[in-house]
């Protein structure tokens, strides 16, 4: 019976459709046919489409025969349960924020790494991931490229899951440094400031002891889903002949006693060189993302591949330190973890919500990628949304001192104060009133105002507050609307 229920939803009470219906079907909800968890599914499909001749289509038997085994993952999608309910409508929005950051000429490749200089400036693109396995992608997002920098908080993560945090922060700081990221700098305990910078990766590159290339290469594989993830021998070449600054970061940390018992200095580096160097495409690394999101778990395969322990702090110390001399701002005016490297990608991570991999090579003054900054304080409307989600009132207090349109609509004509009342969350719904001053009157695509959804839900203490608050508006509107009419007076006392 669910299953027909299903199969009626996703057909609008049809028969029959083509098998092609049902993929476009799927697609709008952010599902892809290549997911892992529709693979008995899709292959069931092929094997349909392969044995008849004109177009398939699919009844209610040939729906029973495919779907059996992923009836609850597609009943959480059709049913709009999953994170992001209007997936279609969200990758729109999502394209036109691409297409807008697509006009950026500024910025330059980075030709310090003489590899990195044969990427084009042209190159840009988008993929994200939810934690549910809903992904879409933009541009140029099939192309490999090396993660460089991007690679720290990953393997940061890994290290802390090996070895735990004690260890781990035993030899590599966790503060923003103040300085740039390839200095030769170290704290007042003379360890290296954090794992976001260059002193720190290589330090951490000598934590990791047993099998370490193998180890490291299927953490990272694990966190894609098994999706592309490869090395470029080229980039890792390149980075040895180009390295002299790691070398010389490299033997300041040896004098000063940086490195564990045992580690060898120039096997560290030659370690944190070929991590540099593992190529990713925006997809594979926007799952990489969605797993650090999803508290480890890789949402398409659901496979537990980190610690929370270990997401935890990665999250973190990529809020604080990950964007270089950026990272102050980023945390600022996007409040979300994100980390870039040289290549141009820019690893950004929404808790709870999806993991973004942006990649355009042209690079700004402290080497983030333009586009990719661009996109991300584009993103604000979603931030907005996802603060006023979860109740987050600190949050929602660095957006409006940022100066933040705080009255600002998602993809459903929904604002920050829809989202809360719906959400019953008083303590969001009272600094929006009290403190933004928040429009209390817009109706969402469906004609309801955020009072109406505070009732539709049952929060009655919502619905109190928000009556009052429209009077007080009413009475506002009112009062200058008769100041407006009133007959004005040229005397000298009026004029006071």
């Amino acid at each position: 019976g669910v299953e027909d229920m299903l199969f009626y939803t996703i057909t609008e009470g049809k028969e029959e459709v083509p098998i092609s219906y049902f993929t476009s079907a799927l697609k709008k909800t952010g599902l892809h046919a290549s997911d892992p968890r529709l693979k008995d599914c899709m292959e069931k499909l092929r094997l349909a489409v392969k044995e008849s001749v004109p177009e398939v289509m699919m009844d209610r038997d040939l729906f029973h025969r495919c779907v059996g085994g992923n009836i609850v993952l597609l009943i959480q999608a059709f049913r709009k349960k999953f994170i992001i309910p209007e997936f279609d409508v969200f990758a729109q929005k999502i394209n036109e924020i691409y297409n807008t950051v697509q006009s950026q000429r500024d910025g330059k490749v980075a030709d310090y790494i003489p590899q990195l200089a044969k990427f084009s400036p042209e190159l840009w693109g988008v993929s994200l991931c939810t934690v549910d396995g809903q992904r879409h992608s933009v541009g140029d997002t099939k192309q490999p490229f090396c993660l460089q920098s991007c690679v720290k908080p990953l393997q940061y993560a890994i290290a802390v899951h090996e070895e735990g945090s004690e260890r781990v922060h035993r030899y590599v700081g966790m503060e923003p440094s103040g300085f740039k990221f390839n200095m030769l700098s170290l704290d007042d305990e003379d360890k290296p400031h954090n794992p976001m910078v260059n002193a720190g990766a290589i330090v951490i590159s000598s934590l990791i002891k047993v099998n370490r290339w193998t180890c490291v290469m299927e953490y990272v594989k694990k966190m894609a889903g098994q999706e592309y993830v490869g090395f470029s021998n080229a980039m890792f070449q390149s980075e040895k002949e180009t390295g002299d600054r790691n070398f010389a970061i490299g033997y300041y940390m040896k004098e000063k006693k940086c490195f564990p018992p045992g580690a060898d200095m120039i096997d560290a580096l030659d370690f944190y060189f070929q991590l540099c160097s593992i190529e990713v495409t925006c997809e594979s690394g926007s799952i990489m993302a969605a797993t650090l999101a999803n508290g480890g778990i890789c949402p398409i395969t659901g496979e537990l591949v980190l610690s929370a322990e270990a997401v935890r702090n990665t999250l973190s110390l990529m809020h604080s330190c990950g964007m270089y001399d950026f990272s102050g701002q980023m945390a600022f005016h996007v409040g979300l973890p994100a980390k870039s490297g040289v290549s141009g990608a820019i690893l950004l991570v929404i808790p709870n919500v999806m993991g973004v991999m942006c990649w355009s090579p042209p690079l700004d003054r402290v080497g983030n990628s333009v586009r990719g900054i661009h996109f991300c304080q584009n993103k604000s409307v979603f931030n907005l949304m996802f603060a006023a989600y979860s109740g987050d009132v600190s949050a929602l207090r660095r957006f409006a001192l940022s100066s933040m349109d705080m009255d600002l609509k998602d993809y459903d004509s929904r604002t920050a104060l829809h989202i809360s009342a719906a959400e019953g969350h008083i303590d969001v719904v009272k600094f929006l009133t009290d403190t933004c001053k928040v429009d209390p009157f817009v109706e969402d695509r469906w004609g309801n105002l955020p009072v109406d959804d505070a009732m539709q839900f049952g929060h009655d203490e919502v619905v109190k507050v928000l009556k009052e608050y429209q009077q007080v508006c009413r009475q506002q509107e009112t009062q200058h609307t008769e100041a407006e009419h009133s007959p004005k007076l040229d005397t000298i006392e009026s004029m006071v």
